[in-house]
């Protein structure tokens, strides 16, 4: 344990160098964040304080934007364009919610279960919290970015606790740690231009999209793994036909991962790490690329590889945070209420592995992600009509929200009750076999 720590430290001790070397550039040319402090609706202008240049200056009220969306000395994030010479607003969302009794208790409660499917499945559980902070009218950018702030403390505990029960491979942990610190650079790099070109909108928009397809595929993917291991439990001792092709490529440096029990070229880790470390950066999910990647590519049993994806999600999380926060994107009171409850889940979750089977984690994470991909796709038309994609009348508008957010709730009843079962569930047969066996010792 004395080897892990110290090799953490040393890690972070390389990320503030990291970030000054690879800083992700200035902010979007077209986006500013800061307050409006006059509105003048009858002109069509509007006041504005770059809270970061501290400059005032005269913005025309454009079409897509009305002068009550413009919220006076409330921080908001504005994207704008010119015509004639004139530079008219385009969009422009409050940054931090306003956190009522209901949305701090919401909060609280989506921690929980974002930490118990962390601590279960090895997912930072933000497939869970992004969507929910979105349902709850957080800006796309911002609930990426105070999800990803939240991710790295949880995880440093998740995987200690689950180092404890000899689940966690550091070595192979940290060897894709490395390649998901470039993949968070470039994640970072994608959404800036996104919100360069499109603003919040289009920042919610491709969120959405990307959440969609990738819930889709690997959730789909997992599900049909999770009922085949369900009628042959047997089979999760043995290894994916593609992983044991790739052990076979004897590229160097080989390496030795011991507690996944496999050796493979570090090469073929590299492609996984770094699509771990996009996605966290881009959507702050990466644990649904990086879990499977682990078994199906790697060889790791679903034990090892969701414990062992907490080790990468501290490390690109804590790099990230920092790329986030010199943005100044990050909501750190969403970011400390998600993380006080979250870490209570996380434990929870871990202690839950060691009671049930692993196709009980595969199918929690396929259930989860395909429950939240509904919820995301349903919101896709509404986020095309805030960009004059499309249009939806009030009624459908309403609908599609109703969809989005009666989905997400399932997805947290689904994780929930799927996980809380296996585990009353796995404890009662426990104590059963040591009631056998106290039996037979007595006898």
């Amino acid at each position: 344990m004395r080897k892990v720590a110290a090799v953490l430290i040393v890690i972070l001790m390389i990320l503030p160098m990291a970030t000054a070397v690879f800083a992700g550039g200035p902010p979007p040319k077209n986006l500013k964040k800061g307050i409006f402090l006059e509105v003048n609706e009858a002109a069509g202008t509007a006041l504005f304080q770059d809270s970061t240049t501290q400059e005032t200056s005269t913005l025309m009220i454009g079409y897509s934007v009305k002068a009550e969306d413009l919220k006076l000395n409330k921080k908001m994030m504005v994207s704008f364009e010119e015509h004639d010479g004139q530079v008219f607003i385009k969009t422009a969302e409050v940054m931090f919610l306003d956190l009522t009794l209901t949305k701090f208790i919401s909060l609280i409660v989506v921690g929980l279960v974002g930490g118990l499917l962390s601590g279960f499945i090895g997912s930072g559980g933000a497939f869970v919290l992004t969507p929910a902070m979105m349902s709850l009218g957080v800006p796309g950018a911002i609930a990426v970015a105070s999800n990803m702030c939240h991710k790295f403390p949880k995880a440093l505990v998740g995987s200690i606790k689950r180092y404890k029960y000899g689940q966690v491979d550091i070595k192979l942990g940290l060897v894709m740690a490395v390649s998901a610190i470039a993949g968070v650079q470039i994640g970072i790099k994608i959404q800036k231009v996104v919100l360069d070109a499109w603003g919040n909108a289009g920042s919610n928009l491709y969120v959405s999209v990307v959440f969609v397809v990738v819930l889709v595929i690997v959730g789909g993917y997992v599900l049909r793994d999770a009922f085949k291991l369900s009628k042959n439990p047997a089979a999760a001792d043995t290894q994916s036909k593609l992983s044991l092709r790739l052990q076979k490529i004897n590229l160097p440096p080989m390496m030795h991962f011991k507690t996944a029990g496999v050796t493979m070229s570090a090469w073929i880790t590299l492609p996984i790490g770094l699509a771990t470390g996009m996605l966290a950066a881009t959507i702050a999910v990466g644990g649904f690329i990086g879990v499977p990647g682990m078994i199906y590519v790697c060889g790791a049993s679903a034990i090892v590889a969701s414990a062992t994806e907490l080790v990468v999600a501290f490390v690109m999380g804590t790099y990230g945070s920092i790329q986030w926060a010199v943005s100044g994107l990050v909501d750190i009171r969403m970011t400390l209420l998600i993380l006080s409850a979250s870490l209570i889940g996380v434990q929870l979750g871990a202690i839950g592995t060691t009671y049930v089977k692993d196709y009980t984690i595969k199918l929690v994470m396929a259930a989860t992600m395909l429950v939240v991909a509904v919820s995301r796709g349903a919101k896709i038309p509404v986020y095309l009509q805030d960009l004059d994609w499309a249009t939806l009348s009030p009624t459908t508008t309403a609908v599609l929200n109703g969809i989005s957010f009666w989905a997400l709730i399932a997805a947290l009843a689904t994780a929930g009750i799927i996980i809380t079962g296996a585990m009353i569930k796995g404890m009662r047969e426990a104590k059963q076999e040591v009631q056998v066996e106290e039996s037979h010792s007595k006898a």
